[in-house]
């Protein structure tokens, strides 16, 4: 006998997946958040840092949440209206599971003015938000669920070059925020020589191409057959590192880090942080 549905199953059901997702990411923003959930640095600059930057931060943040609901959201979308929604979910639940933590951890409480609460878990919820999206490829379960999500992602189109550069600038942005604010880093940068930081340079740029083609990481990526060596390297690694570059330019000058530096100092503090990005660039890659 085959088994019909009605259209109130069918959308219990549905609804059923979307709480699965939400819970999820819940868990996913927990998860992938919590090394930054328990660094001073970071409650910090939730109360200091300037509001403009943080709100600029936010800003810019959230076109790139888009980005990756398109690859690697928590529920599948149809368009790029549902992955606005996404994203914003996405977002709101990083900021609910920073705040939940944070609370508990007593580093926002009712005595604190509301600027210094919202501050601090704004800029927790960024991670956070992250982990929410990834949750989906990430903690998927072992049961029904399971093989049709499976299902689902082989039907996602291949990524294209911006596809995988996003991807990019979201690793290197998500394992940089671990580091961007704290003392250490800028004491490392002012130890080493100017011999070193190039070294680490040329380091991090080769760490991001063989991480992905070379060492054989489950999820390494092929080389096309229809492009060279050089032409995979400066498209993807070396493009991937100026990004990498960027990014943490950007986020040291947004947490005030680069204030009174010169030229030289800013450089060599961006390229010690661009050692991690480059990291989370290249891993990203190869797990989303």
């Amino acid at each position: 006998m085959s088994e019909t549905f009605s259209p109130d199953s069918a959308k219990q059901k549905a609804e059923d997946h979307f709480l699965i997702g939400l819970a999820r990411a819940f868990a996913g923003a927990i998860l992938f958040s919590f090394p930054i959930l328990m660094t001073m640095e970071m409650w910090q600059l939730g109360f200091y840092m300037d509001r403009f930057r943080l709100a600029l931060f936010i800003v810019v943040f959230i076109p790139l949440l888009v980005g990756l609901s398109y690859f690697d959201g928590f529920e599948d979308t149809n368009g790029f209206k549902e992955d606005i929604i996404d994203a914003f979910v996405a977002f709101a639940g990083g900021f609910a599971a920073s705040a939940v933590i944070l609370f508990i951890f007593n580093i926002v409480n009712f005595s604190m003015s509301l600027d210094e609460i919202i501050g601090k878990i704004a800029l927790q919820a960024v991670a956070a938000s992250i982990g929410a999206l990834v949750a989906q490829s990430q903690l998927r379960g072992n049961g029904k669920d399971s093989n049709e999500d499976e299902e689902k992602t082989e039907t996602i189109a291949p990524r294209s070059y911006f596809g995988e550069l996003l991807l990019m600038m979201i690793g290197a942005i998500f394992l940089s925020l671990n580091i961007a604010p704290t003392e250490e880093m800028i004491l490392i940068a002012f130890k080493m020589t100017y011999w070193q930081i190039v070294a680490l340079a040329l380091g991090s740029l080769l760490m991001m191409h063989a991480f992905v083609y070379t060492v054989k990481f489950r999820g390494q990526e092929q080389r096309p057959e229809d492009r060279s060596f050089i032409s995979v390297f400066l498209r993807f690694s070396v493009v991937g590192y100026a990004l990498v570059l960027l990014i943490s330019l950007y986020l040291l000058w947004t947490f005030g880090r680069l204030d009174g530096m010169g030229i030289s100092e800013i450089t060599q503090v961006t390229i010690v942080l661009s050692f991690p990005g480059a990291l989370g660039a290249a891993a990203s890659r190869l797990i989303l």
